[in-house]
């Protein structure tokens, strides 16, 4: 999720996600997806998730075409914890100074036993929105999973280069993780955790303005 609210889209990502939803979601079953990094530059994940029972948002920091959430900033959502069935990203997470805050919010608000699809490059050159901070591997993917608490169901990167010219730099890391049912006294464990994270973010924040 680009500080200026961009999103690139390139067509690996796109399948990669398409694979993601025919393998591990029912069309028949009602689901609230949300978009995290959602607006539409050269393309958004919309098409693949526009099923009768699926309730599709996408949440950004800027308005404007596939984005039904502003932000006010990239680590806070306005979003019941707990609310969501599905949290999807594609190549935003590169762009977020924070990125782990960004995704213990993508936690926060997911359903016990709700799923995160995850896809961000691994290399590719610098496409700065405003910024480029980042490249992932799939063991940064799974220290996410430890952080987040979560499941690590899969997790891959294109190592081979893509045919198509467009595609080949940047070598998808994509990831499939699920959250899963805890004790009240986990729960509340967890939360705390996040609280702490994230007011320490914010005083990074605040003081570097």
């Amino acid at each position: 999720m680009p500080a200026d609210g961009a999103s690139g889209m390139h067509d690996s990502s796109y399948n990669h996600m398409k694979d993601l939803a025919g393998r591990y979601l029912d069309p028949g079953r009602s689901m609230q997806i949300l978009d995290v990094g959602s607006l539409d530059v050269n393309g958004s994940y919309r098409p693949i998730f526009e099923k009768s029972q699926w309730k599709y948002r996408g949440l950004d920091l800027s308005p404007g075409n596939n984005v039904d959430i502003v932000l006010t900033s990239p680590y806070k959502f306005p979003v019941k914890s707990g609310s969501i069935d599905l949290v999807i990203s594609g190549q935003s997470f590169e762009h977020i100074e924070f990125f782990w805050l960004t995704w213990l919010e993508m936690v926060r608000v997911l359903k016990p036993e709700g799923m995160i699809f995850l896809i961000a490059p691994s290399t590719g050159s610098q496409h700065r929105y405003p910024v480029d901070c980042w490249r992932f591997y799939p063991d940064g993917f799974r220290a996410l999973a430890k952080l987040g608490g979560v499941e690590t169901l899969e997790v891959t990167t294109d190592w081979k280069l893509h045919p198509d010219p467009e595609d080949r730099q940047w070598g998808d890391t994509v990831g499939v993780f699920r959250k899963p049912r805890r004790s009240a006294t986990a729960v509340l464990m967890r939360q705390a955790e996040h609280m702490i994270l994230h007011r320490l973010a914010s005083w990074i924040v605040q003081r570097d303005r």
